[in-house]
């Protein structure tokens, strides 16, 4: 634990061999449209939500003022472009506790950007904001994240009935989490 424990204000750069989480500014949008209109991305994380430009603008000119979440750009380093975020908010302080997302732009997939970025952000929250637990849910037909989340670390810890309706169709959600001891034991062995 550093001598002065960051805060969710302190928005920092993390730099991993892949990728580069920095603060994610009104200035990414137009890299992470495909995102927010990339209909299997929408299936993935459960999202029904539309999403139009002057909405993004609102919402990325304020991510630097927050000081209850972390809202970090994903950059690919072979090609210098944002392809996501990785989040952590609903962070509750009296628990130290937080809720973990990651969405990236279509195409992206399979190199392990996700993976690292995950594992970026959630050394943050142990290391740096001293944080006890990071937790987050996938749905039942999103297997590729779990796997992500599993590499990094997380366990899951139980099923979520009919989390979601999509399309006609209810879904199950896993809840999944790392603690802090876990993280420490983890960072050095990550799983293949």
């Amino acid at each position: 634990m550093p001598a002065t424990p960051a805060t969710f204000l302190d928005k920092p750069t993390l730099n991993g061999e892949l990728v580069v989480l920095r603060p994610v500014t009104e200035d990414d949008i137009p890299a992470l449209l495909p995102m927010f209109h990339d209909q299997e991305g929408a299936r993935l994380t459960g999202s029904h939500e539309e999403f139009d430009e002057s909405r993004l603008h609102s919402w990325y000119s304020t991510r630097q003022d927050q000081d209850d979440r972390l809202d970090l750009a994903v950059v690919d380093r072979a090609t210098g472009r944002v392809i996501g975020e990785a989040v952590l908010n609903e962070w509750d302080p009296a628990n130290e506790s937080c809720s973990f997302r990651i969405c990236l732009a279509p195409g992206t997939y399979g190199r392990g950007l996700g993976t690292e970025a995950t594992r970026l952000i959630v050394g943050h929250g142990f290391e740096a904001l001293g944080l006890h637990r990071i937790s987050l849910e996938v749905y039942a037909f999103n297997p590729r994240a779990r796997r992500a989340y599993e590499k990094a670390g997380f366990r899951a810890e139980g099923v979520v009935r009919d989390a979601l309706l999509w399309e006609g169709e209810r879904v199950d959600a896993t809840l999944m989490s790392i603690l802090a001891p876990e993280w420490r034991t983890h960072r050095g062995h990550p799983a293949s």
